[in-house]
């Protein structure tokens, strides 16, 4: 056998060895640069710890990997487990990589995915506690029941230093972005946050100078101003001022929304409330109670609580319901005045009921 001939045979045998033992990471490479299926970016969430093949497995049957050994394989080479997983909403854009998908998935030193994205919560319109956890566990992962069992325990109450009845005072509506697997300990404390944030040395300032002392005074104000007129904003300050005035004068403020909170939603829908419904023992019923009730009957947006603290300096004592369907009012500062407009009202609600 020639020199040459023996020199081509160990090169044939080196590229032979050489390829068999780069397959491997070739192969390796190659399943990681893989790109998944879906044709349009689409919304993953993982909500319960996962291992890789049970995640490979749903991955596939949602249509957005279709080789789920390759999936499997870039995974175990990143050491990724089923701890290293983490929770959350994960959009992902079609054509993404395996190794991109993968790292996305995979826990940071903040304890979320390297690729996960927040959600909006949006909260408003709320009666109480019950709507307000029902409406944010619709957007994170926080069990309802969890939330409202959190927020009446004595921990969380002393924590943040509010009474259960206080405690809607804390929830300022808006849209806020958090992550999908937020619980309910750390829904609760980026509300507190975001509370802190809102009442600066300006509004509390304004607080005190309205005569309320605490910021759940104003809160619960603003919920019985907003329960009142709910269509039209320029009548808060309006509203405020005149229930202010009643406060500082020592007179009940005889809303009707307080006593009707006292009913639950046995009220809902009915027109001509009488006194028999008035006449109900609560706490809240400021027909029966002086001052403000022990806390919000509602949770009110924020700038009805801005409207209170900037409140509107007037002498107006009474309000009454315009006679028509406009959701405005007539304000007065003598009896006589509000007796007046009440007998036009009264005469006006009885004739649409007849003719309806």
């Amino acid at each position: 056998m020639s020199k040459r001939k023996i020199i081509l045979g160990v090169i044939a045998v080196i590229v032979l060895v050489g390829g068999i033992l780069a397959y491997p990471k070739i192969s390796l490479y190659l399943s990681s640069r893989t790109g998944t299926t879906n044709s349009a970016t689409v919304a993953y969430y993982i909500k319960a710890p996962i291992s890789v093949e049970e995640l490979a497995a749903d991955l596939q049957k949602q249509g957005i990997i279709d080789d789920v050994d390759a999936f499997v394989k870039v995974a175990e080479y990143k050491e990724l487990t089923k701890e290293k997983i983490a929770l959350g909403k994960y959009n992902i854009e079609a054509g993404t990589q395996y190794r991109t998908l993968l790292n996305g998935f995979t826990l940071n030193s903040a304890g979320n995915g390297n690729g996960e994205v927040e959600v909006s919560v949006t909260f408003n319109n709320c009666r109480d506690i019950y709507q307000l956890a029902e409406k944010v566990c619709a957007n994170i992962m926080a069990d309802s029941t969890k939330l409202v069992n959190y927020l009446d325990e004595d921990a969380t109450l002393e924590k943040y230093g509010f009474t259960r009845e206080q405690m809607p005072a804390m929830f300022l509506p808006n849209t806020y972005k958090m992550y999908y697997d937020t619980d309910e300990k750390e829904f609760v404390e980026r509300m507190a946050k975001e509370f802190k944030n809102f009442w600066t040395a300006d509004r509390m300032a304004k607080l005190m100078k309205v005569g309320l002392k605490s910021p759940s005074e104003a809160v619960t104000l603003a919920s019985i101003v907003y329960s009142e007129q709910g269509k039209h904003a320029d009548e808060w300050p309006v509203i405020a001022g005149l229930y202010l005035n009643r406060i500082n004068q020592g007179i009940k403020l005889q809303s009707d929304p307080t006593f009707k909170f006292c009913w639950g939603d046995k009220l809902d829908g009915v027109q001509r409330l009488l006194n028999e419904h008035k006449n109900i023992d609560c706490a809240y019923n400021t027909y029966k109670i002086n001052g403000l009730p022990p806390g919000p009957i509602c949770i009110p947006p924020s700038q009805t609580v801005d409207a209170v603290l900037n409140r509107d300096n007037n002498n107006y004592i009474f309000m009454m319901a315009k006679p028509d369907y406009s959701g405005r009012h007539d304000f007065s500062v003598d009896y006589s005045k509000h007796e007046a407009y009440a007998k036009v009202y009264q005469k006006w609600l009885a004739n649409e009921l007849k003719n309806q």
